[in-house]
């Protein structure tokens, strides 16, 4: 129910206080200076409040995307392992939006930042693609969300009302034989003692430079020949077998390994908590890894293409798309498809087999 005072202030003039109380509701107060929009906001409040819209519209007038971003850091990504990327993309949301409050936030000024950050260069000097910014606009869309379904502050998510931005269908940059041949020579040149073994680990299993950075030796199991991610992309477990010369040059880690460090690849930078006990981070390879691409001469190569490297490689000595997605840890075989051209050989000699079985 709606209840109207009339208040007449101490320099003469009049105001209309207006409360609005639901059993089970917080009362809610405003001040008009004209009973006609009292009697407005009251009906407008009352029908909203029993649709159960109000309490996130009003929330979302008070909280500003500043604030859900710092609650998303502490809520959600505090949670996850090496969450790098999603706080890079909203840390820049937060720069460009941070004082707007949620309801302010429309999908148009979402657009108008999004489409400013095309072409733009990073910290690392690299140009910001159209895929890279189709991923700034989910990592914020997750944060309406979250903030819609699990904190009241936003009833509706505007990333809904945006279309993302087309991408292709992914390169397919891999090492030749003599390619592969320098860079692993500059990287067992490299003042990074750690970096040869971390790129033959990602050539030989196809993992993602973090999965490889935060991998801990509970994680390796030497006499199954495997490694297993606890934490990867998609959420699920995967193994990763571990063989041949990946295997030997992994063995002979573990044999001069850091004691007392759990990561497999620890950073020099060591800090203590209050017990004394030493904590470890994983090493950052950027700078080492920048500087051996650079000594082998190789263009247009990034960490990540060493993943597609092992990929064409499975596909190249035979292996089916369904094998390359398992290996890679990809839940649909759509991923994959860019290598498929890569099996032709492959492909043929199957075909050829099962014609010369049914025609003889």
């Amino acid at each position: 129910m709606a209840n109207i005072q009339k208040r007449t202030t101490k320099n003469g003039e009049t105001t209309y206080r207006v409360q609005v109380r639901i059993k089970g509701r917080p009362t809610e107060t405003a001040t008009f200076k004209r009973l006609t929009d009292a009697k407005l906001w009251a009906q407008q409040t009352e029908a909203d409040i029993r649709r159960g819209q109000y309490f996130k519209t009003a929330e979302s007038k008070k909280r500003t995307m500043g604030e859900a971003i710092d609650r998303y850091f502490h809520d959600i990504l505090s949670h996850r392992k090496n969450p790098i990327n999603q706080k890079t993309y909203l840390t820049w949301w937060k720069k460009q939006l941070g004082s707007y409050t949620l309801a302010d936030v429309t999908p148009a000024l979402i657009v108008e930042k999004r489409n400013a950050l095309v072409g733009s260069t990073n910290r690392y000097g690299r140009v910001v693609g159209k895929s890279t910014v189709n991923r700034y606009t989910q990592a914020l869309g997750h944060v309406y969300t979250v903030a819609k379904k699990e904190w009241g502050w936003a009833s509706e998510n505007p990333i809904n009302n945006i279309t993302k931005f087309g991408e292709s269908r992914g390169r397919v940059r891999f090492l030749s034989d003599d390619e592969r041949a320098r860079l692993l020579a500059a990287c067992q040149d490299s003042d990074n003692p750690y970096l040869h073994t971390i790129v033959v680990l990602a050539l030989s299993t196809g993992a993602r430079k973090m999965e490889i950075l935060t991998l801990k030796w509970q994680d390796v199991h030497f006499e199954r020949g495997v490694m297993v991610l606890h934490e990867t992309k998609n959420g699920e477990r995967r193994i990763l077998p571990l063989q041949g010369y990946a295997y030997n040059r992994l063995k002979d880690h573990h044999q001069n390994r850091l004691l007392g460090c759990d990561y497999l690849f620890p950073s020099k930078i060591v800090t203590k908590n209050p017990s004394g006990q030493f904590l470890y981070q994983p090493i950052d390879i950027r700078t080492a890894w920048e500087n051996a691409v650079e000594k082998a001469s190789i263009e247009d190569f990034r960490f990540h293409d060493l993943r597609h490297s092992a990929a064409s490689y499975l596909a190249m000595n035979g292996a089916t798309l369904a094998e390359i997605a398992e290996v890679l840890g990809h839940k649909t075989l759509s991923m994959v498809k860019r290598y498929a051209h890569l099996s032709e050989a492959h492909t043929s000699a199957v075909v050829k087999r099962m014609n010369e079985g049914i025609f003889g």
